[in-house]
């Protein structure tokens, strides 16, 4: 196989000769879903936040109802299909696994339906993921109003066809990296799933008839160090490395660490590595942890035990979803609390010997799945420095 067999052709003119069968996005106008058709039971309705890091949260996803759900047209999509997001958030990609029943996707996805004979599934989404590919959305972009990447435009962009032997073991090559990610995450969901419910049995479950022994009604006050970000000057906003990573929200945040993409140069607050982010501003009550010196805006805040013990705090902070989600749910436009309310949740303070015990038995489970993080970075990494050297046949 040499380079001269390697062809590269818009994602149209693949349309056109047939190596896609499928590229469509949702349902527009009037059979677009409404809010009140949503429930907890249905079909399950994707969208651009339902993808994260290569895989579909198809749990997490809002249920449309059966009977809104058979009226619809578009937006079914199967076992291997392959997603990328377009609109407001940009250049998300995972495929589709298997799965029982129905599944839809919104109109901030388009779905990709490739013919086997001719393209390789996994080779196409990790083209979509690669940098050339996104790179070109970025460049669509600049040349539109919106935050988004029309189907029409889509159609324009380029991507590396090699032979599909070729495509089948550069697929092999980072699906073997993308199955040891993937190992990853659910291992790190399993732990983290074990130190909550520690948390829930030693902090929650104890405290729900009467207080035990040496425990006192308090406030997170009581217990916590809390600061509340504040915005440096636009102009010192950057993608390009320069000062320290900046978080004005959850924007980027992850299933445990946030990914720096915004970095500041007048940064105004900080946090500190190993310290709970939390956003304060629609919405509020999602967590992460700082995995180095940060930035913080005003749709953060930072947060720490005042012993210091990060695991504890960072499981407590978990546990105030019911409290989190009474602030979203009162905002008059879009949900927020300031630091006066955060400060006044009711918690029952635990004697300080507990704090330190929790914190000694699960701080090894919170540092194996940060290695697991970080292992899995470096492999994402790893991944995203050979693409380029598979396609152009530098590495064989």
């Amino acid at each position: 196989m040499g380079r001269s067999e390697r062809v590269v052709a818009t994602i149209e003119s693949l349309l056109e000769s047939g190596a896609i069968t499928g590229h469509k996005d949702g349902n527009y106008g009037s059979l677009y879903p409404r809010v009140d058709e949503f429930g907890s039971v249905g079909v399950p309705f994707l969208t651009a936040k339902s993808l994260r890091d290569g895989n579909i949260d198809i749990d997490g996803a809002p249920r449309l109802a059966e009977e809104k759900a058979n009226k619809l047209r578009f937006g079914f999509i199967e076992p291997g299909d392959i997603l990328l997001s377009h609109n407001a958030t940009i250049g998300r990609v995972a495929v589709v696994p298997e799965f029982i029943g129905r599944l839809l996707i919104g109109t901030s996805l388009t779905y990709f339906r490739v013919n086997p004979k001719k393209l390789s599934a996994r080779y196409f989404a990790a083209y979509l993921a690669g940098l050339d590919f996104q790179n070109q959305l970025k460049a669509m972009m600049s040349h539109t109003t919106r935050n988004q990447v029309p189907i029409t435009a889509q159609r324009r962009l380029r991507i590396v066809v090699p032979p599909l032997p070729e495509q089948h073991a550069i697929a092999s090559v980072l699906g073997t990296l993308d199955d040891k990610i993937e190992l990853n995450r659910r291992m790190n969901e399993t732990l983290e799933a074990l130190a909550r419910s520690l948390f829930k049995s030693w902090f929650v479950e104890a405290t729900q008839s009467a207080l035990p022994k040496g425990w006192r009604d308090g406030t997170v006050d009581d217990e916590f160090n809390l600061t509340m970000g504040q915005s440096p000057p636009g102009e010192s906003y950057n993608e390009t490395d320069d000062g320290i990573p900046f978080y004005q929200g959850r924007t980027d945040f992850g299933f445990r660490y946030p990914t720096a993409r915004v970095f500041c140069t007048a940064p105004t607050r900080f946090a500190n590595a190993g310290d709970t982010l939390v956003s304060v501003r629609a919405p509020v009550g999602s967590v992460n942890l700082a995995a180095e010196k940060c930035s913080v805006g005003r749709g953060v805040a930072a947060v720490r035990h005042k012993s210091g013990s990060r695991s504890y705090t960072y499981y407590f902070m978990r546990s105030l979803e019911l409290d989190f989600a009474r602030f979203e749910a009162e905002g008059t436009v879009f949900g927020s609390i300031n630091k006066a309310d955060f400060h006044a949740i009711k918690r029952a303070t635990p004697p300080s010997a507990l704090v330190e015990a929790f914190e000694k038995l699960v701080f090894p489970i919170d540092q194996r799945i940060e290695n697991n993080e970080n292992e899995s970075r470096t492999l994402a990494a790893l991944r995203d420095a050979l693409l380029p050297k598979l396609l152009s046949g530098e590495l064989r």
